[in-house]
């Protein structure tokens, strides 16, 4: 007994089956994250190493080869790149392909703290992240407002960011543009040198100032108290009073007495503008695992709400960008694509075999196939990216080649006055190698991009396995579900022209009877006399030849 038998006289079977794959289906298609590209990380890791005021030849001295030398040994390395540049050190270590990106990299951090006793003090700690196209931002905003540039950037800090940061799924948010105060000193270097005094006394005098330090605590009998010296600058007479130095003989040399305290701006470093108008700009990163649809949907719900707040200030988060609008857009053109192709194969079968059964048939047979493979990406892990949904659109066309076969067969032996059970296991057993074939030319084609060892491999995989999964849903849909189907509600049409809607079919039948006809009778009047429709063939193609010559010169 086939399994097309087993479908046919015992459905329970396939009735569970396809009701799993169902369920599996709608339970990935709501648990399923939108991405642009699929997760896939290139083999490479950076390396940051910041050495404030260092020259480039100092970096590679003090800090590239230190680390370069302790990542010599790490294992699966190919070859390494290193740029030594003023005040930062970048070395960029790209691995051979397999290799286990996330354990090379606490490999090289072990190594890197190993050798941080070797490294200037000066440094700030090495940042290693990898390379992923997940990790570019999903948003670009650009923020206005008619505060001032310095209370805006502020509120900007320490208001409006800590209410988008805490928002689940955001990870990172890069500052562009504003204003930000800096509490500058302007120090004269003619008195420094009249009262004798170097620069780097008066930071050090200024930094030990202005800190708050615990300093024990005091206990009695009766309570026990936490003693701390308050030192924070409150206001610029605080620092302009801080003593820097003590000549001998003389008196105290403040600040003030060397420098003008300025409440000024930070030195700009990039520019932020919309429209023409200067603000403050955002790059908004989610987290690896995060859904972008959902989080730049929370985003622009807290912007609303910022906006709302602060309606007096004329606070306005303008989305200059946003990647999540090409998954959404692909989403929909996939769901459209998928609407249509049923809804035309429909038109196709009740146009050519005069069915409203089976235009039924093949409504339900494709989505059928077609969800089984949102619940495999849910499974595996994978994404709604552009690859992804490019896949489901391509194999629509798979799904309707399935469908259609083994339903026209089936309908033919109907036609023949056979029993709708007999009619549906010959017609898909006649029918069965063919549908086969032509799935398993589709399969064949993907299958070996799985065991490519490139890195291309890994964008195309996810491609490759929802086509895999989706075209093999469809032939077991073919072998199973369609003559389950057809033999419980097919049956030989017989059309009479009883109302409109027959005689429209009637004629149509007709009219395409007609054009057999006349294709026929070419067609063998083409095979009756090859040399003359090969020459006919030639001299057509070689004047066609001619003219495209003629025309370019």
């Amino acid at each position: 007994m086939n399994i097309t038998e087993i479908s046919i006289k015992r459905p329970s079977l396939i009735i569970v089956l396809f009701s799993v794959f169902a369920l599996l289906g709608i339970i990935g298609v709501k648990n399923l994250s939108y991405e642009l590209m699929p997760d896939f990380n290139q083999p490479v890791v950076v390396i940051k190493t910041v050495y404030p005021g260092a020259e480039p030849n100092e970096v590679e001295t003090s800090v590239s080869r230190k680390i370069e030398d302790a990542l010599s040994n790490l294992e699966g390395v190919d070859y390494l790149v290193t740029k030594s540049l003023p005040n930062a050190s970048i070395i960029i270590a790209n691995l051979k392909y397999g290799t286990d990106l996330d354990k090379t990299m606490q490999d090289a951090q072990r190594y890197i703290d190993n050798i941080k006793k070797d490294l200037p003090k000066d440094i700030q700690n090495p940042v290693m992240s990898k390379v992923s196209p997940n990790d570019l931002p999903i948003m670009s905003v650009s923020a206005t407002s008619d505060l001032n540039p310095t209370e805006f950037y502020q509120k900007m800090k320490d208001d409006y960011l800590p209410q988008i940061q805490k928002l689940k799924g955001v990870a990172e948010i890069t500052v562009l543009g504003g204003e930000e105060r800096e509490i500058q000193v302007n120090v004269d270097k003619d008195k420094l040198k009249l009262y004798k005094i170097s620069l780097y006394q008066v930071v050090e005098a200024i930094n030990r100032s202005g800190i708050d330090l615990p300093a024990g605590k005091v206990q009695t009998d009766q309570e026990n108290s936490s003693v701390r010296l308050v030192g924070k600058f409150n206001d610029l007479s605080s620092i302009q009073n801080v003593q820097v130095a003590m000549p001998m003989p003389g008196s105290p040399v403040y600040v003030k007495d060397i420098a003008e305290v300025v409440d000024g701006i930070k030195e700009t470093s990039s520019i932020s503008r919309y429209n023409g108008k200067n603000g403050i700009g955002l790059l908004i990163k989610k987290q690896s695992d995060g859904n972008a649809v959902d989080v730049s949907k929370l985003i622009k719900e807290q912007f609303q709400t910022i906006e709302k707040h602060n309606a007096s200030n004329n606070v306005k988060f303008v989305i200059t960008d946003d990647s999540t609008d090409n998954t959404i857009a692909a989403v929909n053109s996939v769901v459209f694509d998928l609407i249509l192709a049923v809804i035309l194969v429909s038109i196709v079968m009740l146009l050519f075999l005069r069915s409203y059964r089976n235009s039924l048939i093949v409504a339900v047979a494709i989505p059928t196939s077609l969800i089984t493979a949102f619940g495999t990406m849910w499974l595996l892990g994978y994404t709604l990216n552009l690859m992804t949904l490019l896949a489901m659109s391509l194999v629509i066309g798979v799904l309707v080649d399935d469908a259609t076969v083994v339903l026209e067969n089936i309908q033919r032996h109907l036609d023949m006055g056979k029993d709708k059970r007999k009619a549906a296991m010959d017609g898909r057993m006649e029918i069965g190698f063919s549908a086969l074939s032509i799935t398993l030319v589709d399969v064949v084609v993907f299958v070996p991009i799985l065991f490519l060892q490139v890195f291309v491999a890994d964008m195309l995989k996810q491609f490759s396995v929802v086509i895999i999964v989706t075209v093999l849903t469809s032939l077991l849909v073919g072998f199973t579900l369609t003559p389950w189907l057809a033999s419980r509600i097919g049956e030989k049409e017989n059309l009479q022209p009883s109302n409109f809607f027959n005689r429209f079919l009637l004629w149509f039948e007709h009219q395409l009877d007609k054009f057999i006809t006349w294709y026929g009778g070419k067609l063998d009047w083409v095979l009756k006399h090859k040399l003359i429709f090969t020459g006919f063939v030639i001299f057509f193609y070689w004047n066609s030849s001619n003219d495209e010559t003629r025309n370019y010169r």
